[in-house]
C-alpha cells in the first residue's frame, strides 16, 4: 500500500479510469456483436445501422483513449468489409 499522498491520490484515480474503460470496451464489444450477428443474419438494413452506431462508439473510445487509433481503424474497416459483403 502506498504511503505517499500523492501515490494514494494516483491509485484512486487510476481506478475511476480503469473503471470508464471498462464501461467504454464493453459497450463497444457489445456493439460490434450486434453488427457480426446482423451479417451472420444477412440483414443487410440492421447491419448497416448497428455498424453506424459502432463506428460512433469506436471513434469515441479512440478519441477518450480507450483504443488506439489504428486498432479503431482496422476493426471499422473489417467491420463495413463484411456488411458490404452482405449484399
Amino acid at each position: 500500500m502506498a504511503n505517499i499522498k500523492s501515490a494514494k491520490k494516483r491509485i484512486k484515480v487510476i481506478e475511476t479510469k480503469t473503471l470508464r474503460n471498462k464501461v467504454i470496451k464493453s459497450k463497444v464489444k457489445t456493439l460490434v456483436k450486434k453488427v457480426e450477428v446482423a451479417v451472420a443474419n444477412n440483414d443487410k438494413e440492421l447491419a448497416t445501422a448497428a455498424l453506424k452506431d459502432a463506428v460512433v462508439a469506436l471513434n469515441k473510445a479512440c478519441s477518450k483513449g480507450v483504443f488506439h487509433k489504428n486498432t479503431v481503424a482496422r476493426k471499422v474497416s473489417r467491420l463495413t468489409k463484411a456488411v458490404n459483403a452482405v449484399a
